[in-house]
This record gives C-alpha cells, sequence and structure tokens, in this order.
C-alpha cells in the first residue's frame, strides 16, 4: 500500500477548513494530519506533526499566511506549503513564492484540482493556479521585455515563458515524441502517478485540454 500523503490544513474560516477536510479527506491516498484557524498556531503544528504538504490560507490571525510559510519553510524545508486563498494579486503571489511556497490554488478550485495539487506538491511537482499562471507569465514576459529594451539577453527564461519545469519540459517533449504515459515513465524512472501529475500540470500551465493541443502549442511556440 503506498504512503498517504499527510496534510495539515491552516485555515480561520470554520465551513473551507472544514470543506478541505471532507474533500481531501475523502481520498485515498490523502490524511487529515491536523488542522489550525491560526497562523503562529500552524507553524507550531506543522513542526510539531511534520505533514507532508501544509494547506496555508493567506489571511490568517497572530500571524498571515506568508509569514507562516517563511517561518515552516526555514525550520524545516522539506514540508511542502501550498497556499489556498481567494487572493490573486500580484503581491501576494509572489510574496508567497518568496517565502517558499511549493504551490498557489485559489478557492475556486474544483475538488479534483485540490486534490491533484496536494498530491503534485508532495512530489515535488510546483503547481499554480491556472488564474495565477497567467498573472506569473504575465510578470515573466513583461521582465523579459524590459530586459530586450535595455539590450539585454536573459538566458534562462529561453524558450520557457510557461513556467514549466526541467523536468515537465523533459516529459513534454516525450508527448511530442509520441510516447505513452507508462513509455515516459519508463524513460524518465518515474513512476506512472507521478508521470499523470506532469501531464496535468503541462496541460494546464500551457492552457490546453489534450496531449494533443500540448503537442500543438509546444510545436508552435517553439517549446521543444
Amino acid at each position: 500500500m503506498a504512503k498517504k500523503v499527510r496534510v495539515l490544513i491552516v485555515e480561520d474560516h470554520d465551513m473551507a477548513r472544514m470543506g478541505l477536510s471532507v474533500i481531501l479527506g475523502n481520498n485515498e491516498n490523502i490524511e487529515i494530519a491536523g488542522m489550525s484557524a491560526d497562523g503562529q498556531d500552524g507553524v507550531d503544528k506543522a513542526i510539531s506533526l511534520i505533514p507532508d504538504v501544509v494547506i496555508m490560507d493567506i489571511g490568517l490571525p497572530t500571524i498571515d499566511g506568508i509569514e507562516a510559510t517563511r517561518k515552516i519553510k526555514t525550520i524545516n524545508p522539506d514540508i511542502r506549503v501550498l497556499m489556498y486563498t481567494s487572493r490573486e494579486g500580484d503581491d501576494d503571489i509572489f510574496d508567497s513564492f518568496k517565502a517558499g511556497a511549493d504551490g498557489y490554488i485559489t478557492k475556486g478550485a474544483t475538488a479534483e484540482q485540490t486534490v491533484s495539487a496536494v498530491i503534485a506538491v508532495s512530489e515535488g511537482v510546483a503547481w499554480l493556479d491556472p488564474a495565477i499562471a497567467r498573472v506569473v507569465l504575465t510578470n515573466i514576459r513583461r521582465g523579459s521585455d524590459n530586459s530586450e529594451r535595455k539590450g539585454e539577453v536573459n538566458y534562462q527564461l529561453g524558450k520557457n515563458l510557461y513556467g514549466l519545469t526541467e523536468r515537465e519540459m523533459d516529459v513534454l517533449a516525450l508527448i511530442v515524441d509520441g510516447y505513452t504515459n507508462p513509455q515516459i515513465s519508463e524513460k524518465l524512472f518515474i513512476t506512472i502517478s507521478t508521470t499523470k501529475t506532469h501531464v496535468h500540470s503541462i496541460l494546464q500551465k500551457l492552457y490546453v485540454t489534450s496531449r494533443s493541443k500540448a503537442v500543438s502549442m509546444a510545436m508552435k511556440e517553439g517549446l521543444v
């Protein structure tokens, strides 16, 4: 039996907290390790319970979710933190990632998206809600344009303006070459579950709904 992903929920709204516990608790691959309605208490519980993933709201009593994330990551960087909030402002998004967040999902996400996000960040895969990805992408492109106006070349961005990780680029290249999920798993020495998570993340970041559309986008944008 595969090890369950242990999750700590830090959310000050009772209904939202209980809703999350039901959604995640009903998944056979997830175990609720604990819950908290307070930022500092969330930090204390994260350190004592050592969950795999902390689902972190931003607007919390005592200390906000961004500061709580910073504290958790400073003490134990191996704990993954998934921001779970209604805030979509640039400052909140980038401050969260500066604090060490591993993913960012909005409260408007579906139950399936929330579960996928938790599983993804538990496996070390960065997760961005599509709405958040658009904000990040816009800022990346704006930064790239500014560099070009200054006569600079931003080699780090290269052709990848969609926030794809290095591993996702590897998976995308194999998708373009016609590999199936089992073949990708064998080629990259990863599990089928991890492969599916990568593929799902790729589709979200490219704003497409199928592998064929991902291939078309990759070819069109010169990603491979």
